[in-house]
């Protein structure tokens, strides 16, 4: 379907056009910068602000501000989830590094940061708690939250997995730490707001995954009717999921902005990003897997305890409770599931979704369950996985909790992964390594994730159409770097026969047409945006049938349409949609809309890896990844975020790690502390094949694949760092595998 080689929007953003955040500059506008707290738990005493000509906005300035509420509707075990006032800037109390405290603004950025140091600020500190293991102790972070415990819920049938267990012929538990990372877009936090008391209204310049996502729930805040406030991002350098919910500077800058008079710039540092974004998974998760005689899984059992940080985000309630229940079971068939995940309040910054939102969590918990039956039972971990999987005949899958899988061939993934890894002939290589005197590893990992799932009832789109015969659409899914710019006219061109060249996207503008739908979450851009334009486009061709028949003098019954051209049947007539468009432009302009359904992708991913026991070094040789993303609509983009996502899921594994010390002090706050992936973490080789299976739920048979790199990399590194591991008899050892931590392991195992 492809037809570009690239990626449209690369010329222009590799040729410095593009335009971030921090490229919007308005006329008079100040520069602000924030002041954070720099302890975990403290009492303001007092603030002594700083003479001279900067303004300075501290909690009393923004106290009306309010809290968004939590995504997640469904009540717990017993109540619902308790979600605390998050103030805009702290409101006699700091809760984690980074909070900030007070908003300065000031003609330049240095004189902005140059007059938030001379302010002072007096505490009483407070005790102090971190771990999720160690939350319901003394330490109260909110009066309102009893213990900590933000929320308490279940999922699937106690009764039944517990009988399952109870019965077994053999029960494997594991217990495994996801650990906290931060998200670290490319382009660090940034915002410019301005109020226009002319027309009543605020213009807000950040990063964001879509303006519904974000406009909705900035009015929630500032407590303000629709409409009052327009919200613009161009390009945005990364999303991840911490770019999905306005931050409380938004409100402080809006409020500063009016107060004012003029528009107010505030350009986040690198290490605002990693101390003040919020944060991704943090969470301790125990499973039991039970199986019968012959290696079948009868039942499991979850439970995770889950780090929310100071304050609940929007998302961080949802991906820790309803993602994790959707597939919970992964790609096997267990019909007997129960599942409680308990979520905490530390001192600690907040988490929220991050690539993946809760589904490594699910297929690294399960995955090592797996393989660590096989361990125990002695079955091949390749043949335990294949007398479990779900078959494909049983697709429409109804799972324990209800989630209907749509389509897939699990089995075909196992077994095209294991051919193009091959792994039959592992054996020979790691006696080859182990001459060499390496520890060579090989795992495996399959899922199943929900992508597209969301709570709006439908997903709008226009498409308009000018004098010279372009096209322009509008989606509300703004591109974080997915190469929307390029794949949207690519769907509307083929299906209207015009040639994607003339086709051009405006995604989340403030200025376009009002439209209803959700963001770029959850890999649903291409179901579900993709979906909603290409209905939109079935709609212009029923418009463009009418003109044509009037225009060649038939009835519309008379015509078919293939290929960009109307023919009149049995005849040489024609004419071409080109022409249409170029007659009758914006007399073709349409809304149209779909109503949204999820989608399962699966995969099965493998990866191959040596360990130098001198240096504790991990090196990914080879990662064989074979997915279902359903109908695909460009293989270019979705290499792309395969590529992307599995290196993540290898960051994960060998080095990201967010951590604080005992007193919730930073101790990873700059890139000399928090080991992103880099180009030499890439696998020496990586293959990527499908086994697509095209998805009933909408138009284009599309599933997501913007995170299944991820979910596959994590068990899949962990699965094969492990079997490398497993002949010094190491059997389980925490994220991340770093060569200090792998190097103490095997010194200890001797």
């Amino acid at each position: 379907m492809s037809a570009f080689k690239g990626r449209r929007e690369d010329d222009r953003l590799l040729t410095g056009q593009g335009r971030y955040t921090a490229d919007w500059n308005l006329p008079g506008q100040l520069y602000a910068y924030f002041l954070r707290s720099d302890r975990a738990h403290a009492r303001i005493v007092s603030i002594k602000k700083a003479a001279g000509d900067a303004f300075v906005f501290t909690g009393e300035d923004t106290q009306d501000l309010k809290t968004p509420p939590p995504q997640i509707k469904l009540p717990g075990r017993g109540q619902p989830i308790k979600v605390p006032h998050r103030p805009t800037l702290a409101q006699g109390r700091v809760r984690f590094v980074g909070e900030a405290i007070a908003l300065v603004v000031a003609g330049s950025p240095q004189a902005a940061q140059d007059a938030a140091e001379r302010i002072e600020i007096e505490y009483e500190d407070l005790p102090v708690v971190v771990s999720e293991v160690d939350s319901q102790n003394s330490v109260q972070l909110h009066d309102s939250v009893p213990g900590n415990l933000a929320f308490d819920y279940d999922y699937g049938d106690e009764k039944a997995a517990e009988e399952a267990i109870a019965r077994a012929a053999r029960v494997v538990r594991v217990t495994v730490e996801s650990t906290r990372l931060a998200g670290n877009p490319m382009e660090p936090r940034s915002c410019v707001a301005a109020w226009d008391a002319a027309s009543n209204r605020y213009d807000v310049y950040c990063s964001s995954q879509g303006l519904s996502m974000m406009a909705p729930t900035l009015h929630t805040i500032m407590g303000l009717p629709p409409g009052s406030i327009r919200v613009h991002a161009r390009d945005v350098g990364g999303g991840f999921g911490i770019r999905s919910q306005p931050y409380p500077e938004y409100g402080a800058l809006m409020v500063a902005a009016r107060r004012l008079g003029r528009p107010v710039k505030w350009t986040g540092s690198r290490f605002e990003t990693i101390a003040s974004d919020h944060h991704g998974r943090g969470a301790t998760l125990t499973g039991a897997l039970a199986l019968d005689r012959d290696g079948r899984f009868t039942g499991l059992r979850l439970d995770w305890l889950c780090n929310l940080g100071a304050y609940a985000t929007q998302a961080g309630p949802m991906i820790n409770t309803v993602n994790p229940a959707m597939h919970a079971i992964n790609a096997y068939d267990i019909r007997a599931l129960y599942g409680r995940n308990k979520l905490v309040y530390t001192n600690t910054t907040p988490t929220t979704a991050y690539r993946g939102a809760g589904r490594p969590n699910v297929t690294y918990l399960v995955e090592r369950l797996v393989d660590e039956a096989a361990r125990q039972s002695g079955i091949d971990p390749i043949e335990l996985r294949r007398r479990n999987l779900i078959p494909p005949a049983a697709h429409p899958y109804k799972t324990p909790t209800g989630s209907i899988y749509d389509s897939g061939d699990f089995p075909a993934l196992l077994e095209k992964a294991v051919r193009f890894s091959e792994w039959s002939s592992f054996s020979s290589r790691r006696e080859e390594a182990k001459k060499r005197g390496r520890l060579r590893g090989i795992g495996c990992a399959m899922f199943v994730e929900p992508s597209g799932q969301g709570p709006v009832p439908k997903e709008e789109a226009m498409i308009k159409f000018g004098e010279s015969g372009n096209a322009e659409l509008y989606t509300l899914s703004g591109s974080t770097g997915q190469g929307h710019e390029t794949v949207y006219p690519e769907i509307v061109g083929e299906i209207l026969g015009l040639a994607p060249e003339t086709i051009t996207l405006r995604a989340s503008e403030a200025e376009g047409p009002a439209l209803a739908g959700g963001g770029t979450v959850g890999s649903r851009s291409t179901m579900q945006h993709g979906g909603a334009l290409a209905a939109t486009a079935y709609e212009v061709i029923k418009k463009a049938t009418d003109l044509a028949a009037k225009d060649l003098e038939v009835s519309p019954a008379d015509l078919e349409f293939s290929s960009g051209v109307f023919r009149v049947k049995g005849t040489d007539v024609s004419v071409t949609m080109k022409k249409i468009v170029e007659k009758h432009g914006s007399a073709l302009d349409t809304k149209g809309f779909m109503t949204p359904q999820g989608a399962f992708p699966s995969g099965a991913h493998i990866a191959e890896v040596e360990i130098d026991p001198e240096t504790g070094v991990v090196e990914v040789l080879r990662y064989t990844a074979v997915d279902d993303a359903g109908r695909v609509m460009n293989h270019t983009l979705l290499e792309g975020q395969l590529h992307g996502g599995v290196l993540q899921g290898i960051g994960q594994a060998l080095g990201e790690h967010v951590v604080y010390d005992e007193s919730g002090q930073l101790l990873t706050g700059t890139f000399m502390d928090y080991p992103m992936p880099r180009a030499s973490d890439q696998p020496g080789r990586i293959d990527l094949y499908d086994h697509l299976v095209p998805s009933p739920t909408n138009l284009l048979g599309a599933k997501g694949a913007g995170e299944a790199g991820t979910v596959g990399a994590v068990p899949a590194m962990a699965n094969a760092v492990l079997d490398a591991l497993r002949p010094r008899g190491i059997y389980q050892l925490e994220f991340p595998y770093s060569p200090s931590r792998l190097w103490e392991a095997l010194r200890k195992a001797g």
